[in-house]
């Protein structure tokens, strides 16, 4: 294949990904506006439902300028060559492949995160704050953002700099070594997720004795579930909108709860909550889900792997001899078909998951607790109501609330 068909192909996926997303989210904007379904009737009130649609019409909207204006920066950079021109002046400052790809891959991050600053200062200080969801202040923002950036020199450029060194000593085979490298990572993040990374950004507090307290450990003890960590965190610091998750496996597992959401809801609803996070550790979902992204990992590294090498894919990017960061960036392209079909693969398993721990949670609590709660934080977040079927099948990781209440109404 010459670098010409190659740059074509890269173009046009670009352009298939983005009218198949534009098509996808014209269809959900549309669905919003179907009446309420009778199951999800009380939700809103005549006048929230109207602030609802505001507000998604809002997102709809600036979701839809912030992405056309990337599309056309990515077909202009692809068309005049910009990533074969960076590559060029890279390589004048660091002619050694390993600093130079450091460099590339830097100078990529860093102006694209310059670029979207407006974007992301709009989207939280303007449509956040009309709606009442924002919290953050202009020192918290700056902050996260500097603290971001710091990870992702320490952390990004550690990783980068193994993958390269990894490519570099086995031409051929790193794809295995830095697959292994991958996993480990995968698996000592999620252990250590909210000892390590969370305290940089948010305050974890032990949850004091108390009713609620005392209900959580009741409901674990019942069925089996051996649980000492449980915190809150600090999620009002950022934002109105609640939630709740697990993290960490065996020993290191916790429950984290969002103080917004103990604030927004009664000690029933969270322990029901409580009992669908269970669920999930139950049927070990949070395991195989690690499997399988583990899995993915490696069929994309062994994929790249295939034309890490090759010189018509880095001449069609406009590089001037055969570079490895320019062939990374362009398999990331490539491979996007691949990656959406993967995407949707994982989300049809999320769902089903998601089924289960709610009959879990049924099964081993109440289902009134779980659909109230459900119910307040669709509202409490302006939710849409009415998701179009073929948006939630590409890009809902939880079914709909309308399948999850009438498949909780159905358990026995």
């Amino acid at each position: 294949m010459t670098s010409e068909t190659i740059l074509y192909l890269i173009i046009g996926i670009t352009i298939f990904d983005f009218v198949f997303n534009k098509v996808l989210g014209i269809l959900n904007n549309k669905s919003r506006k179907k009446p309420i379904p009778a199951s999800l009737t009380g939700i809103y009130d005549e006048e929230k439902y109207a602030e609802s649609q505001r507000y998604q019409t809002a997102v709809f909207k600036f979701s839809a300028i912030s992405s056309t204006l990337s599309f056309f920066v990515m077909l202009a950079m692809l068309w005049f060559g910009i990533f074969g021109w960076l590559d060029a002046q890279v390589r004048a400052i660091a002619p050694v492949e390993y600093l130079s790809s450091l460099y590339f891959f830097g100078i990529l991050y860093f102006a694209s995160d310059i670029l979207g600053l407006p974007f992301d200062i709009y989207g939280t200080f303007v449509i956040e704050e009309k709606f009442g969801f924002n919290k953050t202040t202009a020192k918290t923002f700056v902050l996260d953002k500097l603290k971001g950036w710091l990870m992702t020199v320490i952390v990004g450029g550690i990783i980068v700099g193994v993958f390269i060194a990894l490519v570099a000593l086995f031409p051929q085979t790193f794809w295995i070594y830095f697959w292994i490298v991958t996993a480990v990572l995968m698996v000592f993040i999620n252990m250590f997720y909210t000892s390590l990374i969370i305290p940089l950004f948010n305050k974890l507090t032990p949850l004091g004795d108390g009713t609620l307290k005392d209900a959580i450990t009741h409901y674990s003890q019942k069925v089996g579930f051996s649980l000492n960590n449980i915190f809150v965190i600090d999620g009002s610091k950022r934002s109105s909108k609640a939630n709740a998750f697990f993290s960490g496996l065996g020993k290191k597992k916790k429950v984290v709860l969002y103080d917004t959401l103990i604030d927004q809801h009664s000690e029933e609803e969270l322990v029901a909550v409580l009992a669908h996070e269970v669920g999930h550790y139950k049927k070990k979902h949070i395991v195989w889900s690690m499997v399988l992204s583990v899995a993915q990992i490696g069929f994309m590294l062994w994929l790249l792997s295939l034309l890490i090498s090759s010189s018509e894919v880095s001449w069609a990017l406009g590089a001037n001899s055969t570079s490895m960061h320019i062939n990374v960036l362009a398999f990331g392209m490539l491979f996007s078909p691949v990656s959406t079909v993967i995407g949707i693969l994982m989300n049809l398993l999320s769902r089903k998951n998601e089924y289960e721990a709610d009959e879990y949670a049924v099964r081993t609590y109440d289902r009134k607790p779980l659909i109230s709660a459900l119910k307040k934080l669709t509202a409490t977040n302006l939710g849409n109501l009415t998701p179009h079927p073929a948006y939630v099948f590409v890009n809902y990781s939880h079914p709909s609330l309308q399948q999850r209440i009438e498949a909780m109404e159905k358990v026995a």
